[in-house]
């Protein structure tokens, strides 16, 4: 664990650096009260009309919501009931909302040290909403919203009062809650769908709706009634009898596309398989942690991981010109791995990595080619059965050992920078960093890869969870460049 480069682990070196991730500003802009609502960290606030209410939530926060709630009236216990987004009769949430409520979820510093946010319908709507990071970076760092007059527009079946109801909550059943595997659309979904796109419409709608900024560096605004007015078939409040203070849980209301990740892992044992594919002229010795470890691949040779739901902070990368004995010890020349063929920790750059988690934000898998420990071996990483969107085939196969500046290369491979030269310029362990022209020699090669720590977050890639296996081939092409070494002999067959 010792190679502190990559771009999994500066969440963890930022994590002692700063306090909070990101401050979330909640206001109301109704003109009516509202009693916000927020978990796992903040509870609830009463918000009149302008009102303000700041959360500071700490780095790695995740499955956390904000939702208004209408209709409400406590007493100076902070107990009573709401019409809307009532958890558990309690002013300070520890559990989640009925429904209907308007969502905004959010996960901290998560893969590649990102935010994932998004609007969700999947609990039905009661407030029109806009949740948006404070200072907007471009890609899927814009403000989003949801401010259709769905309530007057709501089908009857849904029809609630002080809100649109979602379907699942309704009706129940696969078809509409989706909790024995997977499903799609259905004309109720795409009610919602069609009057706020940017919003998730039912558990497992298209990945697209979710959002994504750097972490560590965006602070987030929600709004209720961004308009200012909501349409004539909003609720307004009862009055509340005494200031509201209070202490409860709630979980009972699993309607979230969050929730579906927690049924689905009762449903399946794994979340994906990974063919790991030597096509290279030369030995590889495949590595791969949390799980696998690692085994020898002659050329055209094959090994299939079964990788659990869950699973993160994965990655899988090539060693080569590995000598190991009877007993599984040795030495590599690039990715050694503290000298076992069953790695347990990271290899030693440079080594190109496929790294990996599985079932995360909106039960979506996240997945990249990273550089930032150097390159070693060319590779493609792909899903076995891509989708569109960000699920497709991704690929590192440049002559980057051949051309590498002579100031990264190293015997077998092209160092990274970090491990090079050391420093904030290349290692962005004290805070933000940009590219350097080194980084940008790998990224001008592989584009599709992290060229260091915090590069854009384009490189990272998602496929629905649950659904979609993966393959990573060494030497896609076949061929490598005439700079790339052949490995050692072994001396002895080795230990699995």
């Amino acid at each position: 664990m010792g190679y502190l480069t990559s771009s999994f682990v500066l969440f963890f070196l930022l994590c002692v650096t700063y306090t909070y991730a990101a401050t979330i500003e909640v206001r109301n802009n109704c003109p009516y009260t509202v009693w916000a609502a927020s978990t796992p960290i903040g509870g609830g606030r009463r918000l009149n009309r302008g009102q303000t209410w700041v959360i500071n939530a700490p780095r790695g926060t995740k499955m956390a919501r904000i939702w208004g709630r209408t209709g409400c009236n406590f007493n100076a216990a902070g107990r009573g009931t709401c019409q809307t987004g009532d958890c558990g009769g309690v002013l300070q949430c520890t559990g989640w909302g009925k429904p209907p409520n308007t969502l905004a979820e959010y996960a901290l510093d998560q893969f590649s040290n990102l935010d994932f946010w998004d609007i969700s319908l999947v609990d039905g709507f009661n407030i029109p909403m806009t949740f948006a990071p404070t200072k907007p970076s471009g890609g899927k760092c814009h403000a989003i919203h949801c401010t259709a007059n769905i309530n007057g527009e709501c089908p009857r079946a849904l029809k609630v009062p002080g809100g649109c109801n979602n379907p699942c909550t309704t009706f129940g059943g696969q078809q509409y809650c989706c909790t024995q595997g997977p499903c799609g659309p259905t004309e109720l979904s795409k009610f919602f769908k069609k009057r706020c796109p940017d919003a998730y419409s039912y558990p497992q709608d298209d990945p697209t709706s979710t959002f994504t900024c750097p972490g560590g560096s965006t602070n987030y605004r929600v709004v209720f009634c961004p308009n200012g007015v909501a349409d004539p078939n909003f609720p307004l409040e009862m009055p509340a009898s005494t200031d509201e203070v209070a202490n409860s849980t709630n979980m009972a209301y699993l309607r979230s596309s969050f929730v579906f990740f927690l049924l689905a892992f009762v449903t399946y044992t794994y979340a994906a398989t990974f063919e790991v594919r030597n096509n290279c002229p030369y030995t590889v010795w495949a590595a791969s942690t949390p799980i696998g470890g690692g085994r020898r691949l002659d050329r055209g040779q094959t090994w299939v991981i079964n990788a659990p739901r869950g699973t993160k902070m994965a990655r899988i990368w090539g060693r080569t010109n590995c000598n190991f004995d009877g007993a599984g010890r040795g030495s590599c020349q690039t990715g050694d791995c503290g000298g076992v063929l069953q790695c347990t920790g990271w290899g030693k750059p440079p080594n190109t990595l496929a790294e990996y988690a599985l079932d995360q934000f909106s039960n979506l898998d996240f997945w990249d080619i990273s550089l930032v420990d150097g390159f070693n071996i060319p590779m493609t990483f792909a899903p076995t059965n891509p989708s569109g969107g960000k699920c497709h085939a991704i690929h590192c196969t440049a002559n980057i050992n051949g051309e590498c500046p002579g100031s990264l290369r190293v015997p077998g491979g092209c160092n990274n920078p970090c491990t090079t030269f050391g420093g904030q310029q290349y290692c962005c362990t004290q805070g933000p960093c940009g590219p350097t022209d080194l980084s940008r020699f790998f990224k001008q090669r592989c584009p599709d890869a992290y060229s260091y720590p915090q590069d854009d977050p384009t490189s990272t890639f998602t496929c629905p969870s649950g659904s979609t296996n993966y393959r990573v081939v060494f030497c896609p092409n076949g061929v490598t460049s005439p700079n790339f070494p052949l490995e050692m002999p072994s001396s002895d067959e080795e230990a699995k």
